[in-house]
């Protein structure tokens, strides 16, 4: 009963800087050990796993994955069952003798990113080009799968 008429500030053993550090400290690893992987809390997420962006038109798909570093060969592009497999890994680069590394922040690895197309597609027609380090992937629709306008009649 005592302690609760002890002013907060005064309770805490450790200053108050060093308070709200420690919480960040807790909350991110309490948040690494509930979502592995996940990207978007205080601390990236470890290993690699390529951003992409996936648009649709009217006639297809345009995937657009960053993949820096990489080279065309090291990368795959595959239709299985109706989704888009992009894979490949990422190599380490080697530290260098007589440097001190403080921080290491780029990720290395094996990726794999597996889209799910909605549609009926054209698997032939599909396209990969690779072109400085983006890979974009075009996905044309097949004929059934176009929207095709009907018009509203009074």
């Amino acid at each position: 009963m005592l302690g609760s008429l002890v002013p907060w500030k005064t309770r805490s053993l450790f200053p108050v800087t060093d308070r709200f550090t420690r919480f960040e400290d807790e909350m991110q690893e309490m948040m690494n050990r509930f979502f592995p992987g996940e990207e978007g809390w205080l601390k990236p997420a470890m290993g690699f796993a390529p951003k992409l962006d996936l648009v649709e038109s009217e006639g297809e798909f345009e995937v657009t994955v960053d993949l820096p570093g990489l080279k065309p060969e090291e990368v795959n592009v595959e239709l299985k069952n109706g989704q888009l497999w992009i894979t490949g890994e990422k190599r380490e680069e080697k530290e260098e003798e007589g440097k001190t590394y403080h921080r290491i922040e780029r990720h290395y690895g094996e990726f794999r990113r597996v889209l799910p197309l909605p549609t009926s597609v054209k698997e032939e027609e599909i396209e990969a080009k690779f072109t400085e380090g983006v890979l974009k992937v075009t996905v044309p629709k097949s004929e059934e799968a176009k929207t095709k306008h009907i018009e509203v009649k009074s």
